[in-house]
């Protein structure tokens, strides 16, 4: 159940819908004896997708000004060689942050939809330790390691 409500614009005209703001205490976790994925739920996980996102523009950020700090011509080899590998893996993790960030904001969109917590694969309901864990899951724990396996077959083909 959505709680959707219609600002106008200074207009008079009707503007975009707006999520209606959901209480969350700061301690709050989610709990099986909740209805699943209710208001609270939702919010809780919003809100920590969006503080994993911050955390990680914010590092991607640093990464960047790293790598310009350190594009500068080093006259011996070994240290060339060093700083190459050193840049190599800062791109390298830059690339896995990058996608990281694109997983949290199909998460964010899921939840927007109504399909957040539920399995792309079977339908039923991610377990709340799963989602808690690693919010941007999209399968249940047991269709996941089936997909994995899977993978692993078709890999050594």
């Amino acid at each position: 159940m959505k709680l959707d409500i219609m600002r106008t614009d200074t207009g008079g005209q009707k503007g975009t819908k707006m999520k209606q703001e959901v209480f969350l205490p700061d301690d709050y976790r989610p709990a099986e004896d909740e209805p699943f994925m209710s208001d609270r739920q939702l919010e809780y996980f919003r809100r920590k997708l969006l503080v994993w996102k911050e955390e990680l523009l914010e590092q991607s950020a640093e990464t960047l000004e790293g790598l310009q700090d350190s594009a500068r011509n080093v006259p011996d080899i070994a240290d060339r060689a060093s700083e190459e590998t050193d840049r190599a893996l800062e791109l390298r993790t830059r690339d896995r942050q990058r996608k990281l960030v694109s997983k949290i904001d199909a998460a964010l969109r899921r939840i927007d939809n109504g399909e957040y917590g539920y399995c792309e694969m079977t339908g039923e309901p991610i377990s709340l330790k799963r989602l808690d864990a690693r919010p941007i899951a999209t399968m249940t724990l047991e269709a996941q390691e089936k997909h994995e396996r899977r993978e692993r077959v078709h890999r050594d083909d």
